[in-house]
C-alpha cells in the first residue's frame, strides 16, 4: 500500500502538468493513441522476454515521432488514427502469442497499482523528473503556441518543433505511468483533472497547479476506495474523474450565468 499511495502521487503530478497542455492543445487524440502504443510495446517485451519498460519506452517514442511527422504531411487526425490502429493490431498479435493473455492484457490496460514493487518505484520517479523538467523548459514557447500561434511564429517559435518536443514529453508520460495505471486509465487522469481545472480557472499556472492537485486527490481517493471496497483502482480513478469535470462544468455554467446577469443589470441601468 505504501508503494502504491507513492507511485500513485508520482502519476498525479506527471498527469496533472502534462494533461494542463494536452487539454490546452486540444491534444487528447494523441494523448489516447501514444499509451496504446506503449500498450504493445510492453507487450512485444514481455513475448521476447526483455524489461516492459523498455518496450513501452521504445514504442512509445516511435508512436509520438510517427504522429509527429505523419501529422505535418497528412491531417493529424488521420496520422494519430493510422497510429492508433497500428499499434493495437501489433499489440493484438503480441499478445497472441503470449501464454499469459489475459492476466497481461488486464496489466497493460488497467494497470496493478496495488501490485507495484519498491523496485520499480525509482524509475517511476527518474521519468516523472524528466517529464516536470521538460514541461518546465517548455512552458512558455509551448504556451504561446498552444493559445496564439501566430504570435507564437512571430517571435520566431518554431511550432513543428515545439508540437514534436510535446508529443515527446507525452511518450515520456506515458512510458512511466502505463505500468501502474495502464494505457487506458493513463488517459482519463491527463484529461479529466486537467479540463475541470480549466473549468474553474483561466490562469495558466493557477490552472496547472490546480490540475495537479484534482489529480492527486482523484488518485488517493481512488487508492483509499479501492481497499476499502475490493473494487478495482480503476473504476474509481475513472468515476471520480469525471465527477470533477462535471462539477468543474457546473461551476464555468454558473459563473458565465453570473457574469451575464451582471453585465445585463449595467447595461440595463
Amino acid at each position: 500500500m505504501l508503494n502504491a499511495w507513492e507511485v500513485a502521487t508520482m502519476v498525479a503530478v506527471v498527469a496533472g502538468v502534462v494533461g494542463f497542455f494536452v487539454v490546452l492543445r486540444g491534444s487528447a487524440f494523441p494523448a489516447h493513441a501514444i499509451p496504446n502504443g506503449a500498450f504493445a510495446g510492453a507487450a512485444g517485451a514481455n513475448l521476447i522476454g526483455v524489461n516492459p519498460l523498455v518496450g513501452l519506452g521504445a514504442f512509445s517514442l516511435l508512436a509520438a515521432l510517427g504522429i509527429g511527422t505523419l501529422g505535418r504531411r497528412s491531417r493529424p487526425d488521420v496520422a494519430t488514427a493510422l497510429a492508433l490502429v497500428l499499434m493495437l493490431a501489433l499489440g493484438a498479435a503480441f499478445l497472441s502469442q503470449s501464454t499469459q493473455y489475459e492476466p497481461q492484457i488486464y496489466s497493460l490496460l488497467f494497470g496493478e497499482i496495488l501490485g507495484v514493487s519498491t523496485s520499480q518505484l525509482l524509475p517511476v520517479a527518474v521519468l516523472g523528473g524528466v517529464c516536470v523538467i521538460m514541461v518546465g523548459v517548455l512552458f512558455r514557447p509551448l504556451l504561446l503556441a498552444s493559445v496564439a500561434p501566430e504570435i507564437a511564429v512571430s517571435k520566431g517559435i518554431r511550432l513543428r518543433v515545439v508540437d514534436s518536443a510535446f508529443l515527446l514529453v507525452v511518450a515520456c508520460a506515458t512510458t512511466m505511468t502505463v505500468p501502474v495505471v495502464g494505457a487506458l486509465l493513463i488517459f482519463t487522469l491527463m484529461i479529466g483533472p486537467p479540463a475541470a481545472a480549466r473549468s474553474f480557472t483561466s490562469r495558466p499556472g493557477v490552472a496547472m497547479a490546480l490540475s495537479v492537485g484534482i489529480a492527486l486527490l482523484t488518485v488517493w481517493c481512488a487508492v483509499a476506495s479501492g481497499y476499502l471496497w475490493n473494487w478495482p483502482v480503476g473504476f474509481f480513478v475513472g468515476t471520480y474523474s469525471a465527477g470533477v469535470y462535471g462539477v468543474g462544468r457546473l461551476y464555468a455554467a454558473r459563473h458565465l450565468a453570473r457574469r451575464r446577469h451582471v453585465l445585463h443589470v449595467v447595461a440595463a441601468g
